[in-house]
C-alpha cells in the first residue's frame, strides 16, 4: 500500500481574505498510484455535475464553484469526505479544530470571526450520510481510504507578518506547503509517500526552496521540465517523493480535492467578512476579495460605513 497526497490553494491572488492551502491523503494500493482515481471511484464521485446521479462533485475549484450558490457543492465535499475520517463537526469554528488547529486562536482575536462557534454549518445532514455511505463502500471495493484532510490557513494580520519577514508572496505560498509536506512525513506510516502539488507561478526549479525548508533531510532532483518537476527527500530510511505539476488539480483527485477544501475554507471566511460589514451598512455589496472587486470594498467601507473601525493589517493583504 502507498500513500498518494495531493495539494493545492486558493487565494493566492486576493487582497482581502486569507490564503488557504489544504492536503488530502489516500492510502490505496501502489497499482493505483498512477491510475485515473476518478474513474475507479466512479460510483461514489464523479467530477461534473451534470448527470452526476447523487454523486459527490470532485474537481477543481474554479469548476465545482462557479458562483456563491455553489457554496452547497463544496460543503457537500468536503463534510461527506471529512465523515469518512470520522469527523462531524457542528459548527465553522469545529471545523477550523479539524483542518487547520494552528489557525484558531489567531481568527478568535479579529472581530468578523467572533461567530464561528455559534452558528450552524446549514447542512443536509441525511443527504451527507448518504453519501458518505456511498463512499465508504466504493473505497472499500477499491482497497482505497482517505486518511487525511489538513488545512493551513495564513489569515491575512499573520499572512502580513510573513511577507514583511520575507519580502516575497511566493515564499509565504511555499512555507505553508511545506508545513504540510512535513505533517504528512510525521504524522503518517512509513509506506511509499507520493505528493503532487499544483505548480504555482510557472516556477520550474524548486530546488533551493526544498533545501532551505527541509535542511535535515537529503533531496535528490528526479526531473525538472515544462510540465512537472520531480524531488526525492529523504531522512533515516524514509523517503517522500514530490512532483510540482502543471494544471495537477485538473488531473489528480486528490489535488481537486485539496483545491476544494481550500476553497470551502476561505468562502467561509470571506463570508464572515461581508456579514460583519454589512450589518453596519445593510445594502454594501459583499466581496469575494479579489483585486478589482477588494478595492470597490474598501472604498465602499471608506465612504458607507466611516465609523466602522477596523485594523487594516487585519483586512487588507500586503501585496
Amino acid at each position: 500500500m502507498a500513500i498518494l497526497v495531493g495539494i493545492d490553494e486558493a487565494g493566492y491572488g486576493p487582497i482581502l481574505g486569507p490564503l488557504v492551502v489544504s492536503l488530502t491523503a489516500f492510502s490505496l494500493p501502489e497499482k493505483l498510484l498512477s491510475a485515473d482515481i476518478w474513474r475507479i471511484l466512479n460510483r461514489s464521485i464523479s467530477r461534473r455535475k451534470k448527470n452526476a446521479a447523487g454523486r459527490l462533485i470532485i474537481d477543481d475549484s474554479k469548476k465545482a464553484y462557479r458562483k456563491p450558490a455553489d457554496i452547497g457543492v463544496l460543503a457537500r465535499t468536503i463534510h461527506t469526505c471529512l465523515r469518512s475520517l470520522e469527523q462531524t463537526p457542528a459548527s465553522v469554528g469545529e471545523l477550523f479544530e479539524i483542518l487547520c488547529p494552528d489557525c484558531v486562536g489567531r481568527l478568535s482575536e479579529y472581530p468578523w470571526y467572533q461567530d464561528l462557534w455559534t452558528g450552524g454549518l446549514h447542512l443536509k445532514d441525511d443527504d451527507i450520510a448518504i453519501a458518505s455511505s456511498v463512499l465508504e463502500k466504493d473505497f472499500k471495493s477499491q482497497a482505497v481510504r482517505l486518511v487525511s484532510m489538513r488545512s493551513c490557513c495564513l489569515d491575512v494580520e499573520h499572512f502580513n507578518r510573513m511577507v514583511t519577514a520575507s519580502r516575497n508572496k511566493a515564499t509565504v505560498l511555499f512555507s505553508g506547503i511545506s508545513g504540510l509536506i512535513k505533517d504528512v512525513f510525521e504524522s503518517l506510516p512509513d509506506r511509499d509517500i507520493q505528493i503532487i502539488v499544483d505548480r504555482q507561478s510557472g516556477r520550474l526549479k524548486y530546488t533551493r526552496l526544498l533545501r532551505r525548508s527541509f535542511e535535515d533531510m537529503q533531496l535528490a532532483v528526479l526531473r525538472e521540465d515544462k510540465n512537472t518537476s520531480s524531488y526525492e527527500l529523504s531522512r533515516n530510511g524514509r523517503r517522500i517523493r514530490l512532483h510540482f505539476v502543471v494544471d495537477a488539480d485538473d488531473k489528480f483527485l486528490p489535488v481537486s480535492l485539496a483545491s476544494m477544501t481550500s476553497k470551502y475554507v476561505r468562502e467561509l471566511l470571506v463570508a464572515c467578512i461581508n456579514r460583519y460589514f454589512m450589518g453596519f451598512h445593510s445594502t454594501l455589496k459583499p466581496t469575494a476579495g479579489y483585486w478589482k472587486d477588494g478595492l470597490r470594498f474598501i472604498e465602499d467601507l471608506r465612504k458607507n460605513i466611516p465609523a466602522a473601525s477596523y485594523r487594516r493589517e487585519q483586512l487588507i493583504r500586503s501585496r
